[in-house]
């Protein structure tokens, strides 16, 4: 029986990968990659040249069958997202899944994730919250932001750059203009930067600045 193991990699700092994720990535049968262009440049810095094939949210459905059965073989397998930690907004759950259900071993490393350094650096309490990953573009995005208008917990989102001021706008309108936010974009990157202060400041900052890059927001609870 073979293995899968879930390998974090860098969200933007190349230094930001363990010696083991970089063992595992060589020793493996197969590497299962998001984009295999984006994860090309990362196993050439590292002089890795494992087989690599595209598993992403478009045919992950139609190839866990397939891989599961490869496994089954004898085959050890990689799974690496474009950033951070597989599985985290990114293809993973439904292959670990089906690897439990076959009684198949799973290893998750430990490593990069982007919410996790953004929590930190917030200012925000961190010793409970809570992980949205992004909210719902049309259907149950307001019924999911007037629910979580009551959270008490520190809330974690993540959010693309043109859709940044549409969803600060609305967490002034449902979470109020005064709730403490703080705003993280280009985490490990050179222009890495992180914005605090209430919904409302935050909001005219990146109003009167646009906002580029990935972008993750952190949410202080309802007091």
């Amino acid at each position: 029986m073979g293995k899968l193991y879930l390998v974090p990699t860098p969200i933007g700092n190349l230094e930001d990968i363990t010696f083991r994720a970089i063992r595992v990535l060589k020793e493996a049968d197969l590497i299962l990659a998001e984009d295999t262009r984006t994860s090309g440049k990362l196993l050439h810095h590292y002089n890795i040249d494992t087989q690599m094939h595209s598993h992403h949210m478009h045919n992950e459905h139609k190839t866990v069958e397939s891989i599961v059965k490869r496994m089954q073989a004898g085959d050890t397998i990689a799974l690496i997202s474009d950033a951070g930690t597989p599985a985290i907004s990114d293809p993973g759950f439904l292959l670990t899944r089906a690897c439990v259900e076959n009684n198949i071993e799973v290893d998750c490393l430990p490593g990069a994730t982007a919410f996790v350094p953004a929590l930190v650096n917030s200012g925000l309490p961190n010793d409970k919250f809570v992980f949205e990953g992004f909210l719902p573009v049309k259907k149950g995005r307001q019924t999911r932001l007037t629910l979580l208008s009551e959270e008490t917990r520190t809330i974690i989102f993540y959010e693309s750059p043109h859709k940044l001021l549409k969803t600060l706008g609305h967490f002034v309108d449902y979470f109020g203009a005064d709730r403490p936010i703080s705003v993280s974009r280009e985490l490990t990157k050179m222009f890495e930067e992180t914005i605090r202060g209430t919904a409302a400041e935050v909001l005219e900052h990146y109003t009167a600045k646009p906002p580029k890059g990935e972008i993750v927001i952190v949410v202080g609870g309802k007091k």
